[in-house]
């Protein structure tokens, strides 16, 4: 690839292909956007960089601002990180720490959900499914988790006695080492795609209330709009302790991620032995990085992107409702801006990318899964070609 614009991506030999992938979730205004292009050379020049250690710089401090501004209630203090990986790092440290200088230093282990993500640095994976996740070779190396059944699919689903009565004994049996749950509300993503109902939220909120836990929402790939509120947890009406934003967060120029966290959060954790959180990344608060995350976040601030999300949600489906009735597909789901071809075997990856590419879009499937995340951006006719390419790596099947 050479460039890109718009929702185009320019390769060498001339062709240009509908990116449907967002650029795995984050480029949600698209590519090259004036006022995020703007940011970034502005700041360039004035600095690229300076510590955060001692210093700050304008960018970061607005950004942290605006960022307590938006967040769901209560979450008023943000530790500034380099990654998504590193952003959900931070959030366990928090939790253990929080709970340390709480006198509580057993509680040193997570419960979460199978089927979920959440990064691949040691502690993230560590809360990754270690049976169908992708970090099975490093199991024994790990922290070990306490995990409860993936919550029964379905948005509309709605909260299954069975689930909840296990989550809540794992919780009661497990809770003087439990520290925190951490799942991703609402979509599990790089782990399946796969939606549930906020109801399962809400009854985490519950169970981390009635034992002591933080409950930590790994908002990364659902915050900003991407399943239709501004952070998934919406749907639930839940805010929890400690939630972890990214991908989108600097609408896919930059690597930025942010930790939030109630005031009791924070101060529990500045209380303790330590005197504060005991990370550092040496780009913490890049003010580049900060600079386009202001300029994205503005872009959403007038909500125009409730509409644009809601008509891309009617688009997909519209178009991917032929792919319901075809041999070998297993299911077909939409959410927001996410929509999923579930297939009953997996996917011949570089046939179906082949085949898309022949079409003019660009998709990643993976595992039994041809899906898309397209830019908030993308209009009516580049978003039928997307899920006219999706239905017809579907239609192919294996091999074909």
């Amino acid at each position: 690839m050479i460039s890109a614009e718009g929702v185009r991506l320019r390769l060498p030999d001339g062709r240009e292909l509908i990116d449907g992938m967002a650029s795995w979730w984050c480029a949600i205004h698209g590519y090259r956007h004036p006022a995020l292009d703007q940011a970034v050379t502005s700041q360039l020049g004035r600095m690229a960089h300076v510590m955060f250690g001692g210093l700050t710089n304008e960018p970061a401090v607005r950004l942290s601002e605006r960022l307590t501004d938006i967040a769901p209630q209560g979450l008023e203090r943000v530790f500034l990180a380099d990654s998504g990986s590193v952003a959900v790092e931070v959030a366990i440290k928090m939790c253990l720490q929080f709970q340390r200088a709480r006198g509580r230093g057993g509680r040193t282990r997570m419960l979460t959900v199978r089927g979920g993500y959440h990064g691949d640095t040691a502690g993230a994976m560590a809360v990754c499914d270690p049976v169908s996740g992708m970090h099975s070779l490093f199991a024994g190396v790990l922290a070990e988790h306490v995990f409860a059944e993936r919550p029964p699919d379905g948005f509309h689903s709605g909260l299954n006695d069975a689930w909840a009565r296990q989550v809540s004994e794992l919780a009661g049996k497990h809770s003087e080492e439990l520290a925190a749950v951490i799942v991703e509300p609402v979509v599990q993503g790089a782990g399946g795609m796969r939606f549930y109902s906020p109801e399962c939220v809400a009854h985490l909120r519950a169970v981390c209330d009635e034992h002591d836990m933080l409950l930590v929402l790994d908002e990364i790939a659902t915050g900003f709009g991407r399943t239709g509120a501004m952070f998934a947890c919406e749907h639930a009406g839940v805010a929890p302790d400690v939630m972890c934003v990214g991908k989108a967060l600097t609408g896919g120029y930059m690597t930025l991620a942010a930790t939030l966290c109630t005031a009791a959060v924070a101060d529990g954790v500045s209380s303790g032995e330590g005197g504060g959180l005991m990370h550092g990344p040496t780009f913490m608060g890049n003010p580049l990085a900060c600079a386009v995350a202001l300029a994205s976040l503005e872009l959403l601030a007038d909500g125009g992107w409730r509409e644009r999300v809601a008509a891309i949600e009617h688009g997909l489906r519209a178009g991917l409702e032929p792919a319901r009735g075809l041999p070998g597909v297993k299911d077909v789901r939409v959410l927001g801006a996410i929509g999923v071809v579930q297939l009953d075997h997996d996917v011949d990856i570089a046939s179906a990318t082949a085949q898309a590419v022949g079409q003019g879009v660009w998709l990643r499937p993976f595992r039994d899964l041809i899906y898309a995340m397209p830019p908030y951006v993308i209009d009516e006719e580049d978003l039928a070609k997307v899920t006219t390419a999706m239905v017809e790596a579907a239609r192919r099947g294996p091999g074909a």
